[in-house]
């Protein structure tokens, strides 16, 4: 199922939109690439070279665009992900840092092309934003000390144990 909005994220990249749009197809289920226009001759980019991308990640469309070198992605924007357990956590966590990706804190990285995600577990949430206050906060200081998210060391600090 493709999902159109009103609303769609639009990527900038230095001209490897094709190779990021390929990455990304890869990691994620029923993704898939929908179209490609070109630069044509007196417009802003190199004749005959990818200008824009129209993809689908996981049936949520997006646009990438081959806009050159001016503008980088920063981490005042990311993509989370939410995942249902460890095994999912890994995959995307893995799959993202692959070919030069960063990882940072919290369930946050970089990837190869300098796009920011947050890899996290579902679950957790809901536990930051629980009512009962002191299991928020173990949730929240236990979160705080990882990079990639540790499921089953989260639900022991949300339960005390």
């Amino acid at each position: 199922m493709t999902i159109r909005t009103r609303i769609s994220p639009n990527l900038w990249f230095d001209f490897k939109a094709k190779e990021a749009v390929d990455f990304y197809i890869s990691i994620f289920p029923n993704s898939k690439l929908l179209r490609t226009s070109h630069y044509l001759k007196d417009s802003p980019g190199p004749e005959g070279e990818i200008m824009a991308i129209e993809f689908q990640l996981d049936g949520l469309v997006f646009t990438a665009i081959n806009g050159g070198p001016q503008f980088k992605f920063n981490e005042s924007v990311s993509f989370l992900i939410e995942c249902k357990d460890q095994g999912e956590v890994d995959r995307y966590w893995n799959a993202l840092l692959a070919d030069g990706g960063k990882p940072s804190v919290c369930g946050w990285l970089k990837d190869r092309f300098g796009l920011s995600w947050q890899v996290n577990w579902a679950p957790l949430i809901d536990m930051l934003l629980d009512a009962d206050k002191e299991k928020a906060g173990r949730a929240m200081q236990a979160m705080l000390k990882m990079s990639k998210p540790n499921v089953a060391a989260l639900q022991r600090a949300y339960d005390g144990a």
